[in-house]
């Protein structure tokens, strides 16, 4: 009896400790509802649906400046350069004299080509003169049908005689004109590539003169841009212009020129798999060189029905560039998508979103797969939400928890 006694008030402690350990578990399921941290509350934000739309953008491409018309003088005759009428960097008029070649020389010849046609022109009228009569004598028969034949050939050499005359004295006037350099263009001339007083032939370059106004830049479109500049040059939608940028110094703004494109290839290079484009730039203050490496932007491109985003909603997943749409509950969801290229301040998007759905358009920092959103109209002026937009406080974690969150929602 004492045994059992003792065994009953050894378990009644024991009972009691397990009876309090369970009311313990039972108590914390019990308190655990009240404990949880309530859901946030809606974050509002600008969202945008996705429809087609036709957006306007910019495009620039390296490319190097030059003179179309750029020429390089030549001597036309042979002879002593005798005078230079120019200094290297002047700016000629189309016309201007830049050099004299030994006249004196060219201008006897003209004088002896004159000479030559003036016998010409007497042999000429002799020979007139006896056609003419034989031709009466003829009809008298005085003369014989051979000598009238005569009469007439030799009139016939006569005349050939002063064409051939009138030719060389052409040639020798051309010649002695060409005696005088004159400037083929207007522009900057450069250094003289030689010295008065040396022997010059037929051929010798004497100097450059290059344009400065207007000005040419040729650069190279990708394919698939050249491309779609044609289809909508074809379909004459907006107006395509170019423009060129001179950066600014220290103390001035950048100055601008502005331009037409003239010319879009016809032919892709097999070896870069780009397409051949040039534009015309009105350059009245010399402010750009031929030979200048610039930057030509086309402005005036459109991309036509194309699904896009404002550029600040994009952000980096884990599986690559994103953006955050909202499902039926207005809970954010992460969606992949590819980029296909940027338009001021949209981004044009090739895959990974489609009509209809609701893209969170404004700066996604903050955001969480499965917060809830509250939906505000966006007024479709990209650039300011850039300005306007900031991270949202959701109480989240580093950037390391938002993109575990991510990746738990998707």
């Amino acid at each position: 009896m004492l045994t059992m006694k003792s065994e009953r008030i050894w378990m009644t402690p024991l009972l009691l400790s397990f009876g309090l350990l369970l009311a313990g578990c039972g108590g914390e399921q019990e308190a655990s509802p009240s404990e949880q941290q309530q859901a946030p509350p809606p974050v509002p934000a600008q969202v945008m649906e996705m429809a087609p739309r036709d957006i306007s953008l910019d495009k620039s491409y390296p490319a190097m400046l030059r003179s179309d018309n750029e020429v390089t003088v030549v001597a036309r005759v042979n002879g002593t350069l005798e005078e230079r009428l120019f200094e290297p960097g002047d700016l000629v008029e189309k016309g201007e004299s830049l050099y004299t070649i030994e006249p004196l020389v060219y201008q006897a010849e003209v004088r002896r080509r004159e000479a030559d046609l003036q016998s010409a022109e007497a042999e000429l009228s002799r020979a007139q003169r006896d056609a003419n009569r034989y031709e009466r004598l003829l009809g008298q028969n005085s003369v014989s049908r051979q000598q009238y034949d005569q009469a007439q050939s030799e009139l016939l050499v006569a005349r050939a005689n002063v064409a051939q005359a009138q030719a060389a004295l052409d040639s020798a006037r051309i010649d002695l004109d060409y005696t005088s350099v004159e400037a083929p263009v207007a522009g900057m001339i450069g250094l003289s590539e030689v010295n008065v007083g040396n022997l010059v032939d037929a051929g010798t370059e004497l100097v450059t003169i290059t344009p400065l106004d207007p000005l040419e830049v040729r650069f190279q479109l990708p394919q698939a841009d050249a491309l779609k500049l044609r289809r909508q040059r074809q379909q004459n939608s907006g107006n395509i212009t170019a423009e060129l940028v001179f950066p600014a110094s220290n103390s001035s703004q950048p100055q601008r020129l502005q331009g037409q494109l003239e010319f879009l290839g016809v032919r892709v290079s097999e070896r870069t798999s780009t397409v051949e484009a040039s534009a015309t730039f009105d350059n009245p203050d010399g402010l750009f060189l031929p030979g200048q490496f610039v930057r030509v932007k086309l402005t005036g491109l459109q991309r036509f029905d194309v699904l896009a985003v404002p550029e600040i909603a994009v952000t980096e997943g884990l599986m690559g560039p994103q953006v955050f749409v909202l499902d039926e509950e207005n809970k954010v969801r992460a969606r992949t998508v590819e980029p296909l290229e940027t338009a001021g301040s949209w981004l044009i998007i090739a895959s990974g979103i489609e009509t209809g759905d609701r893209v969170v358009a404004g700066d996604p920092a903050g955001l969480q797969p499965g917060r809830v959103i509250e939906p505000q109209p966006f007024d479709g002026e990209a650039h300011k939400v850039a300005e306007t937009e900031t991270p949202q406080e959701t109480g989240a974690g580093s950037e390391g928890d938002l993109q575990t969150d991510e990746a738990d929602g998707a």
